[in-house]
């Protein structure tokens, strides 16, 4: 026991000796951290303003009242989520998915790597010498366990897809590859397209809000999975009108790459939610593999951020470029929506136009009115303003299907446009005009605007 206490004491003098600290309290060293813009992202920075109405509520909704409210700092899409960002999700999990299907055969099948066969794109841990001691413990002792035989295997990303039937490697593959189209019997014009009722996106969260308020529950009791459909419902362009001829829009608005820098719609807000937690493995997949600390999970506005954000600065502004109209100087319109009491074409867009489109405001946003309504986190209930905290606001009941939209979109009128105006459809709804756009909240030096001395610091 003498030498167990020596042995000890010994350990910590050297210990303290070859620290560097001299013995002060100096605090843990971690890596140098700097921050990082996200692509396409512009910085808003933290501040007070005052959210709702400041003109006469003449729709009598009276949901808006106005409070000042403070938000913190964070990161903002430029613009709505276009379809060609869309469609990059929804490519890396149609290629997900592949794969996993290629791995589950190849694994039942005993095919393995280097036959030129399904087996080149087996699961990465099978029969491969080449695995870290951690990854070798991780399949030992917890993959496939629980309701999924195959859950935490590594798929192979590193063999590149074959879509061409004429070079598929093995009728193993072929099977695959049949599965993931609509049967034959469905297909007409002689085109066979991808059944996109199979492109699901499963992530998992922990509901941190029910957490912090619960007691006597263990971590896990708290973990939330979601297993959603990803694919826009294209069907929205018919649905939505009645009695109108809008099959183009139907057949050509989501794939084709005329329409990539337009803002998607026909996504409901539970497809936003996954898109955010996507945009967030995606990334932090990369910083993994340059071994980068992880950024922040992109997630939708809560209402109050999204307001603030739509002001540019500009206290109780009707609009986001001020106003009180819907027109400049010059007499053209500032934004995509149905004016003169119904003329679509009046501001030279029959239905939305390129998120970039009209001047962004002094945040640098674009369409933070017209064009598409957005999604935002928030849940809708007409008294949520007398309530709701003064320091970032945030009401979302997961009992609530009612969410917000902001920003009104190209077929509301002028009212929808103002940044006070609020609306709401129900979480698993899609719609021809309503869009999202993501925020990452931001970390480093607080950044906030000082509206007594008009800068930001």
């Amino acid at each position: 026991m003498k030498k167990i206490l020596a042995l000890s004491a010994v350990l910590a003098f050297l210990f303290s000796c070859n620290s560097g600290d001299r013995g002060e309290l100096v605090g843990a060293k971690g890596k140098k951290w700097y921050p990082e813009k996200p692509y396409g992202m512009t910085l808003v920075p933290g501040g007070s303003f005052i959210m709702g109405k400041s003109d006469d509520d003449f729709v009598a909704v009276g949901d808006a009242p106005t409070k000042t409210v403070t938000v913190r700092s964070f990161y903002m899409d430029e613009t709505e989520i276009t379809n060609a960002e869309y469609r990059q999700f929804v490519e890396w999990v149609r290629d997900s998915t592949v794969r996993l299907k290629l791995a589950i055969l190849a694994d039942e099948v005993g095919a393995t790597p280097g036959d030129g066969s399904i087996g080149e794109f087996a699961f990465v841990d099978q029969e491969n010498e080449e695995m870290t001691p951690y990854d070798q413990y991780m399949y030992d002792n917890y993959y496939g366990m629980g309701d999924d035989f195959y859950a935490g295997r590594k798929i192979n990303s590193d063999v590149d897809l074959i879509w061409d039937t004429a070079e598929y490697p093995d009728e193993y593959y072929s099977e695959v590859m049949d599965t993931m189209y609509i049967p034959a019997e469905e297909a007409y014009n002689g085109q066979r397209t991808i059944d996109v009722t199979k492109l699901k996106f499963q992530y998992t969260y922990m509901d941190i809000q029910e957490a912090a308020r619960a007691q006597d529950k263990r971590r896990r009791d708290f973990i939330k999975k979601e297993d959603v459909q990803i694919y826009p419902d294209t069907t929205v362009w018919i649905r939505d009108f009645n009695y109108s001829y809008n099959e183009p829009m139907h057949n050509d608005y989501f794939w084709h790459t005329a329409y990539g820098d337009y803002p998607v719609v026909g996504v409901s807000w539970k497809q936003a939610k996954a898109f955010c937690a996507w945009r967030t493995l995606y990334k932090n997949s990369y910083q993994k593999s340059k071994k980068r600390q992880h950024v922040n999970s992109f997630r939708l506005p809560g209402e109050a951020e999204w307001e603030y954000a739509a002001r540019g600065g500009l206290e109780s502004a009707t609009y986001p470029w001020g106003g009180p109209y819907a027109k400049n100087d010059r007499g053209c319109f500032m934004a995509n929506f149905k004016p003169l009491r119904g003329d679509y074409a009046a501001d030279q867009a029959l239905y939305t136009v390129e998120a970039d489109a009209y001047e962004p405001n002094d945040f640098n946003l674009y369409n933070m009115a017209g064009n598409v309504a957005e999604w935002v986190a928030s849940s809708y209930e007409a008294a949520s303003y007398e309530y709701s905290s003064t320091m970032n606001p945030s009401v979302n009941d997961d009992e609530n299907l009612r969410k917000v939209v902001r920003g009104g979109s190209w077929k509301d009128v002028a009212y929808f446009l103002q940044v006070s105006s609020r609306d709401f459809e129900y979480a698993d709804s899609a719609r021809s005009y309503i869009g999202f756009r993501t925020v990452q909240d931001y970390m480093g030096t607080d950044i906030t605007v000082n509206k007594n001395f008009g800068d930001a610091r």
